[in-house]
Parts: structure tokens; sequence; C-alpha cells
């Protein structure tokens, strides 16, 4: 059997990896500013994430939701104090896609509307609604289509509340700092606004934080930069640092039944305590600090580099935009300067998303690179 090709890959192999390094099959270490999509959130193969899962795995990994697990209820509890989101609830899933599913769903049953207002260039999963709500025809198939949705540039709230009165909306979603789509953000004033129209309206306030969220913007989730407070925020990607956990939290407006929402995996013991170490290490090695701190280095730091446009995003989510394409840009970086960056829907944008834990060091490391592979692709 072979595999179905729907990634184009690097010809690079992996074996092992710590912290901000990876190492391939010949031994050839690459400096990792990418975490594998911002996945990667305390750095690879951390000691005390490592330990936590090997000491659950050897009890109990897995076992359905119909039973007690005490791991979630630490897992809520921990999460509300470090997050400052102590009045939400928490439902447990396993991705990112899958916790914008269940957001959109409960919005929907909360007040029985259908249509949906996103953004433009967002990014919100590939699965039935979430594929629905992205902004990429490419990868919307016709049973996803059928979803009702009306997708709107950011920091205009005349055309927003345009289509709120029309009543049929049951929510407005949007991501944080845009991911895939380029690194655009909603000004505070516009957030604002929409957490005001959305109230007006009675339409849920979904905050996609699946990649901006667990101190990737400075901030707990990139939300809290604007003083609100949405109806459901969803997350994923740096909450397991690789183990596939995902979870949304649900403001008390909402009213929880038996079989409201439902997951086969989402909340299992060994996700857990996944959740659980990453938390622990983000607030005993304090990386949110380190975010602030890393990101006002590159800041200063990327000024070296005169060929860049503008620096987009917050924290250590940030795109370096150039006046042409970076395809050979970002191919030069891995193959020949050993660097994982990413890319966008901006083709113009490398994205710059390193585990938190990254030192001052490596920044200095990309800038080096990032001015010889410039000058190199000029020659």
């Amino acid at each position: 059997m072979n595999l179905f090709d729907v990634y184009p890959l690097y010809n690079i192999t992996p074996v092992k990896a710590l912290d901000c390094t990876i190492t391939d099959e010949n031994g050839v270490e690459y400096l990792d500013l990418y975490s594998g999509h911002g996945v990667i959130s305390i750095g690879h193969t951390q000691p005390d994430y490592v330990a936590k899962l090997k000491n659950q795995l050897d009890n109990l990994g897995f076992y359905s939701n119909a039973i007690q697990n005490p791991l979630q209820v630490e897992l809520a509890e921990k999460l509300g104090k470090l997050s400052g989101c102590e009045e939400y609830s928490l439902f447990l899933c396993s991705s990112g896609a899958e916790a914008n599913e269940n957001a959109l769903k409960l919005a929907s049953f909360h007040n029985g509307k259908s249509r949906v207002i996103a953004f433009d260039n967002s990014f919100h999963g590939r699965t039935s609604a979430a594929v629905a709500v992205t902004d990429n025809k490419k990868i919307v198939a016709p049973i996803n289509a059928q979803q009702v949705v009306t997708f709107l540039p950011l920091n205009n709230l005349d055309l927003v509340e345009a289509e709120l009165k029309k009543g049929d909306v049951c929510s407005v979603i949007i991501e944080g700092i845009q991911g895939v789509g380029g690194l655009d953000e909603g000004t505070t004033e516009f957030f604002q606004g929409l957490e005001k129209l959305c109230s007006q309206y009675e339409t849920v306030l979904i905050l996609d934080e699946v990649q901006s969220g667990y101190g990737r913007s400075g901030k707990f989730f990139a939300f809290q930069h604007h003083n609100i407070k949405p109806d459901i925020i969803t997350l994923a990607k740096g909450m397991g640092n690789g183990f596939p956990i995902g979870g949304i939290l649900i403001s008390p407006k909402f009213t929880a039944s038996h079989g409201l929402l439902g997951t086969t995996f989402g909340g299992s013991h060994l996700a857990c305590a996944a959740g659980i170490a990453v938390l622990d290490v983000i607030e005993n090695q304090k990386l949110i600090d380190n975010v602030n701190d890393v990101y006002a280095y590159f800041l200063e730091a990327i000024r070296q580099v005169p060929e860049i446009v503008k620096v987009k995003g917050k924290g250590l989510m940030l795109g370096v935009e150039f006046d042409f394409e970076v395809g050979a840009l970002r191919k030069k970086l891995i193959v020949e300067k050993l660097i994982f960056t990413g890319s966008a829907n901006n083709k113009n944008l490398l994205r710059i998303l390193p585990p938190l834990t990254v030192k001052k060091e490596a920044i200095d490391t990309f800038i080096v690179a990032l001015k010889e592979s410039l000058a190199e692709l000029k020659a």
C-alpha cells in the first residue's frame, strides 16, 4: 500500500529532536523556527513532559468519557488559572478542526441560527463546517460548500453589522492572529466592536486561538491584547506539544446537556497528561515572559535586513514580509542553512513560529542565515 500523496515533502527525515533542534537520519542538525505549524510549544522532548507521558502510559493511556477522569478536572483547573479564563467551562477534543466544529455547532444550538460570518484569508480547519469557514476554495468540497458562510474583510465593522442585522447569523468566527492567511489581525477597535455587535444581535463570538493561543502571542490568548471576552475560545496545537489534543472554552451563557457534544478520543488520560505537562512547564519556566523578551529582541535584530518590507504578528507568531515571493528563500534556508521556517497564503511572507523556549542566540543564527541567503539569491 502507498501513502495517499497529498503533501509536498522535503527530502529530510527527522529521527530525534531536543528543544529547538531537530536531527535527521544522517546526523544533520536543523534549527526549528516553525515548530511543525506552531505545535511544539515547550520544546521538543522536554524532559518533564516526556516523564509525565511515560508515567501515565505505564498506568492508563485511554478509556472512554463514560467514566470519571480526574485528569480532565486538573487540566481544566490549571488552564483556567493560567489563562485567566476561570469562569469558562472546558470541552476536550482532539484537534483544532474538531474544536472549531464543536464551537460552530454549539453556537447554532444556542441561538437556532445557521449562517456564519468569517473573514478573508481565514483558516479554521479542513473538516465539514471548519473548512466551510476557511477562505480557500481549493480545499472546500461541494459537500462542505452547503454551509452558508459570508466572508468579510478584517477591520470593517459596518459590513459586519449590515450582515448581523439580517438576523440569521449564528456566529462570527475570527482568529486572534491569522496563521495560514499571513499574520494579518484585527485592530483593538475591531475586536471590541465585534464583541459589542455580537452581543447586540444575539450572535456568538468565536475566537479561534488554535495557533495564536497558549502564550504564542505574548499573552496566553491573542484576544487578550484587546481586552475582550469571547463567547467561545477554540484551542489545540501548542496545547499538547505534539500530542493530539484540542478544546473549546465555553462562557457561562451556554447551558450544557448530556449528549450535546461528544468525542471518542478527546480528553483521554494520555492527552490530559500531555496538556497538564505543557501548562506546568509554561508556568514554571515563565515561557510567556520569554516570548515577550525574544519578540522585542527579534524586532530589533530584524532591522539589519533592509529587504524586509514588514514584520507582522506578535510574540513568537511572526511573519516576515518581502516584496517578492519567498519560495526560493525558504528552500535555501531549509536545505542550505538548516533552518525550518513556514509559508503562508501570502507568497511574500516567511512564517516564524519557534518553540516558546527559543533563545536569542537562535534569532542571531536566523538573521545571519537570512542575510547570507538574500545575498546569494541576488548574486
